[in-house]
């Protein structure tokens, strides 16, 4: 069996079915889920399928916001690190880091007072990833503007 990759406590990560190329993500071990900050969303039908629309901040110079489409996975509760619990919209979407890429369930919510856009918990990073909580973006600085 690999050996699970080392990530820093915060690392760059891309979301290319969102069409997301690089964001600033919190790796946060102590969170169930990942969450990723949404300026708005909208649920709507399609042919029968819940959907979501959505914006996101990358945070990024140069790449500016980014709308989005997903279909529904699941609407779960989620309690923040305050104790305070509210239902999220969760997607599966796939997630690219340190040169791995798999599918990733996240939920959507406002983290606008957050310095990262992205939080990514231990589900998505069970079995392929490490955290040295002394180390930072030890996969790559931000990517350079077009």
């Amino acid at each position: 069996m690999p050996q699970p990759v080392c990530l820093g406590w915060r690392e760059w990560v891309a979301l290319p079915a969102l069409g997301i190329v690089a964001m600033r993500a919190k790796v946060d071990t102590g969170a169930r889920s990942s969450a990723l900050h949404v300026e708005f969303q909208e649920s709507f039908r399609r042919e029968g399928v819940e959907w979501v629309r959505f914006a996101v901040a990358t945070g990024v110079h140069g790449f500016g916001d980014s709308l989005a489409e997903a279909p529904v996975l699941d609407r779960r509760s989620v309690t923040d690190s305050g104790g305070h619990s509210t239902q999220r919209v969760f997607i599966r979407t796939s997630l690219r880091l340190a040169g791995q890429e798999w599918e990733a369930d996240i939920n959507l919510t406002r983290r606008r007072n957050m310095l990262f856009p992205m939080l990514l918990g231990r589900t998505a990073l069970a079995g392929r990833f490490v955290v040295d909580p002394a180390a930072s973006f030890l996969h790559g600085q931000e990517p350079p503007t077009s």
